[in-house]
């Protein structure tokens, strides 16, 4: 995530970058690592970088976590501001199936990361549920490297120095986040 946020706010010339956790995600059973856990992890990921920023937006307001309900508290929050909404290529294969795809489009620029070993063929193929501006790729080197993957390393006691940052890894040590095999 890190690296396609730098991407992002380099190719798009971002002010900043807010990392918002999931406080309840709709579609995600629930994980080990709780709302204020990863808010924290987030925070430590981000720390030594001016532009990078945590919200606990999601993680304070009740009920579960829809993209569209965001956008729309920040677009109160920031009326003036240029959103961009940043997904991996991954997510952007439901995208016309989340809730208010079309509310999504108008509130920010849709920006979709390439990730290694997915297509975005589907992505331009499926109906756009909606006249909205069309999604805008960017083009991110070649990481191969997903949270199921580090929960996975993490479960099997393998190292996770260079995949992530030291104080996150220190952090889900610590506290033996991501032990469990149901997460």
């Amino acid at each position: 995530h890190l690296a396609i946020a730098e991407e992002a706010r380099q190719r798009f010339a971002l002010d900043a970058v807010l990392f918002i956790p999931a406080g309840e995600p709709p579609h995600k059973p629930r994980g080990q690592a709780s709302a204020e856990q990863r808010v924290q992890m987030a925070q430590l990921a981000t720390a030594d970088h001016p532009n990078f920023f945590v919200s606990r937006l999601e993680i304070e307001r009740p009920g579960p976590s829809y993209s569209v309900d965001t956008l729309q508290a920040l677009y109160r929050l920031y009326p003036q501001a240029a959103l961009f909404f940043i997904i991996g290529a991954d997510a952007a294969l439901d995208f016309f199936r989340w809730r208010a795809p079309q509310v999504i489009q108008q509130l920010a620029t849709v920006v979709v990361a390439t990730r290694p070993g997915f297509t975005l063929d589907r992505v331009h193929a499926t109906p756009p549920a909606t006249d909205g501006p069309p999604l805008t790729v960017l083009p991110v080197p070649g990481l191969e490297i997903s949270s199921t993957e580090l929960r996975e390393r993490i479960r099997a006691g393998h190292s996770l120095r260079y995949l992530t940052p030291l104080p996150v890894a220190t952090y889900i040590r610590k506290y033996g986040i991501y032990l469990d095999a149901s997460c």
